[in-house]
């Protein structure tokens, strides 16, 4: 077959129409769900028909509309946890094929498809089909376990139990951790002791957190503490347990404006400060083919924690939630299919 014919993108079947429905951010809180062109795979790309998009928590800052956010944003943007079936791949692209199941880095996934590198996208095994799998939180999850470097016996102070700090209790309480779960509401108190964390503190007032963790830990603090909410306020907490020569390790967003730390007590401590946040592609696709075979293990359990699922024309009552935390809220998905 002549290498032309080869180099044209190839598609399971034809798609119903050339045109797909996207949600567009027009304006502060408000969304429009448009028909737009469908989008071609160029070289090395690939289409994928979404199943769906998580929500991501960083994604609420752009939704209230700050002053350096842009309007009307590209189809389907800001969603970057999807997954769902290759629909058509573009020329030169051998390690995939229409109908392959996969989870993908792309941007603009609050849409019908999306089209983005054959190289940030990462296949689902068999194992997973029909369950929801947005690859790029869990890869981040398993990047911070990876970062975090967590000891069997050590003690780990985990503060904000949503879904990254569920996950997180999880783990390392499997690896052989004693995990202290911090955190606002009981029910996300109640979440962390399911997830296997040994002692659970309310997150209500400052000195009384640091004295309650002192008492724990005989006054030795914690070895390792990760912050999982993207405030001040516990990223402050976090730099008073964390042990002498001790591992904090930032793993909330921090996306609202610069932090004044102790660097005085950091200095003191002599703690190692890590922030584990990614932004090589190859570090997210490995984060999330870890996340897979944890999951594919029986150690990792996220589908509890995808709580809130909601139709693409419902979008911005889902980062409204996110924003809000109804009762009984972890994680919100984006349903396409």
């Amino acid at each position: 077959m002549p290498s032309a014919v080869l180099d044209e993108p190839r598609e399971s079947a034809p798609p119903r129409t050339d045109t797909m429905q996207a949600a567009v951010l027009v304006a502060p809180r408000t969304f429009e769900l448009r028909t737009v062109p469908l989008p071609v795979p160029g070289p090395g790309e690939i289409r994928v028909r979404l199943e769906g998009c998580g929500v991501c928590a960083s994604n609420v800052t752009p939704f209230e509309g700050p002053d350096w956010m842009s309007f009307p944003t590209a189809p389907g943007g800001l969603g970057h946890e999807g997954w769902g079936l290759v629909d058509a791949v573009g020329p030169h692209v051998t390690a995939f094929l229409p109908g392959d199941r996969v989870a993908t880095l792309f941007g603009n996934s609050y849409a019908e498809y999306d089209v983005g590198p054959a190289e940030a996208a990462v296949r689902l095994p068999a194992s997973l089909e029909g369950r929801p799998f947005p690859g790029e939180p869990l890869g981040c999850v398993m990047n911070i376990l990876r970062r975090a470097d967590i000891a069997p016996g050590a003690t780990v102070a985990v503060i904000g139990i949503g879904f990254l700090g569920a996950l997180l209790t999880q783990l390392a309480s499997s690896a052989g951790a004693r995990v202290i779960a911090i955190s606002r509401r009981q029910v996300s108190l109640d979440l962390a002791r399911h997830m296997g964390a040994a002692d659970v503190v309310a997150m209500d007032d400052h000195a009384a957190v640091v004295n309650h963790v002192r008492h724990l830990t005989g006054g030795g603090f914690c070895q390792r503490v990760i912050e999982a909410t993207g405030k001040p306020w516990p990223l402050d907490l976090a730099g008073d347990i964390v042990a002498e020569g001790g591992r904090l390790v930032i793993a909330g967003y921090h996306q609202d404006g610069p932090r004044q730390v102790n660097m005085q007590q950091w200095n003191w401590k002599g703690i190692d400060v890590i922030n584990a946040h990614e932004r090589d592609r190859e570090v997210y696709l490995r984060g999330i083919r870890a996340a897979i075979a944890t999951v594919e293990a029986g150690l990792l359990s996220p589908e509890p924690l995808y709580t809130h699922r909601y139709p693409l024309s419902r979008l911005g009552d889902a980062l409204t939630a996110t924003r809000d935390h109804p009762e009984g809220f972890v994680k919100a998905l984006v349903m396409l299919q």
